[in-house]
């Protein structure tokens, strides 16, 4: 390589300017994206998506059977009606997300394949400078903009999360994790043990236990489940009275998210009351002689971790039709032919799935400072589990555990544009949450109560994430029911949002 052609190759990319950039072109970048279009449609915008096309986790996961597991009604978005059954698929997702897309012309604000590394505050600019690079091409990529809205997701889309078990590395079949589910594995005929016993495994193991000589669901403890048809017959029947597609959208969003509320107080109200209803469930399909106390009754408390939804009880079906079954024992060590359980037992396996969850990632790994000072993005504390003290001008979307993500996605694009239409309004161009004298003496506790709510990729990454207060404005409530109204009616000029 030549002098001039290294000094070339060191030269900085000339940065393109935009009022928001947006990153992630999955459920809360495109929600987002409509968001501004409607809201504020003087912004210059641009969504950077570090993967080849849109969808996120609909576009990363492609194991067999993959679907949502909260219903369409409410995981879609408010604006765009949902048509057809309440889980859907990851290809009906993608499609009603290119639709999205389509229909409002958002298209031509993403640049795929561009991979953002490291995002820079400079307050004597007021604005953020993002580089990254173009995965096609390996190119060099500069973008700089006024606003960040970070729409990422929260967990590292390359690699899925595996424990470092014993003797992984004698283990002659083939290892696979869901999140990189290889296109051309061969599994008809063979022993397949799937560890885990989350919403993954249990979509999985029915899409193809029946094509598998067995195949076995390991658990350390069990799930809880609940079941019913994949169907709303509130919509079905307001679609018999040919009432619009728009009303029934909106009729049964409602109905379900009433639903959802009065089970979750349950939840705390009358733990084994609902307990024993998501058990009777279970037996419904097992039948009577089942030992559903080993293998579906938790330890926990239901809603404490993430209730999976099974339509048409079709895991259980694989179970009763004996092409599934469940063993709920820990892991001793990986053998040549297999796993050996601590309780002696052997698994012979052709191939092993670890469906055992998912790597935290804060911020999409991107290297983030302020003022050329590393942002340590735990020694914030989170403005109501949307932005952090002392980082200017940027939102960051988390959705909920106990409903649907895209319920809060939502809220906060709501949350943004009135923000940004502030800021424009008042002549400011800089916003960053800061404790008032009132909070200074406020304690700091991890994001979230692992007594509330204790998901594995949670408790694993707590380290990463922002502290949160013991009063409202500081906190991620994980309360979408109580979010609905106090998110809209935030006051912008209450001491909590400083500007400049």
């Amino acid at each position: 390589m030549s002098q001039s052609t290294a000094a070339a190759n060191t030269v900085p990319p000339k940065a393109e300017h935009f009022d928001v950039l947006i990153v992630g072109a999955g459920i809360s970048g495109i929600g987002g994206a409509y968001h501004l279009t409607r809201q504020c449609p003087e912004k210059r915008f641009v969504i950077v998506e570090a993967q080849a096309s849109f969808g996120g986790t609909w576009l990363t996961h492609k194991y067999p059977g993959i679907r949502s597991d909260s219903d369409l009604y409410t995981f879609g978005y408010r604006f765009k009606p949902w048509t057809s059954a309440p889980i859907a698929t990851a290809a009906e997702i993608l499609t009603y997300l290119a639709e999205v897309i389509d229909e409002n012309d958002l298209g031509r604000h993403i640049r795929y394949q561009h991979q953002i590394c490291s995002a820079h505050w400079s307050t004597s600019e007021n604005r953020w400078t993002l580089d990254g690079t173009r995965t096609d091409t390996g190119e060099p990529v500069r973008f700089t903009a006024n606003f960040l809205w970070m729409c990422q997701g929260y967990y590292r889309h390359a690699q899925g999360y595996t424990p470092d078990w014993p003797g992984m590395d004698t283990f002659e079949g083939q290892i696979v994790h869901p999140q990189s589910w290889p296109e051309d594995l061969d599994y008809a005929g063979k022993r397949v043990v799937v560890i885990g016993s989350g919403a993954t495994a249990a979509t999985l193991i029915p899409a193809i236990a029946a094509d598998c000589s067995h195949v076995t669901m390991l658990q350390r403890s069990p799930t809880y489940f609940f079941t019913g048809r994949n169907a709303n017959a509130l919509a079905d029947e307001l679609r018999e009275l040919e009432i619009d597609e728009t009303w029934i959208h909106e009729i049964v969003r409602r109905k379900i998210l009433h639903d959802q509320a009065v089970f979750t107080a349950r939840t705390f109200s009358e733990p084994e009351v609902v307990k024993e209803e998501l058990l009777q469930g279970v037996r419904a399909y097992l039948g009577p002689d089942y030992d559903v106390d080993t293998h579906f009754t938790p330890r926990y408390r239901p809603w404490r971790q993430r209730l999976a939804f099974i339509p048409n009880g079709d895991l259980f079906q694989s179970v009763r039709a004996g092409h599934a079954s469940v063993v709920t024992d820990e892991i001793e060590r990986f053998i040549d032919t297999g796993i050996l359980l601590k309780s002696g037992t052997l698994l012979e396996a052709d191939i092993i799935v670890t469906a055992t969850g998912f790597n935290l990632s804060v911020l999409g790994d991107i290297e983030f400072s302020i003022d050329g000072e590393p942002l340590v993005f735990a020694d914030t504390v989170t403005y109501r589990g949307m932005m952090f003290t002392g980082v200017p001008n940027m939102v960051w979307v988390f959705g909920y555990f106990r409903a649907s993500w895209t319920l809060r996605a939502d809220l906060v694009a709501d949350f943004v544009c009135r923000l940004l239409n502030h800021l424009a309004d008042k002549g400011w161009r800089r916003v960053v949450p800061a404790l008032r004298p009132e909070d200074q003496d406020m304690p700091l506790l991890p994001w979230i109560d692992a007594e509330d709510f204790n998901p594995g990729y949670v408790m694993r990454g707590m380290h990463l994430l922002p502290k949160r207060g013991n009063k409202l404005e500081w906190q991620h409530t994980q309360d979408y029911w109580r979010d609905r109204d106090i998110l809209p009616a935030i006051d912008l000029s209450d001491g909590t949002l400083v500007y400049g």
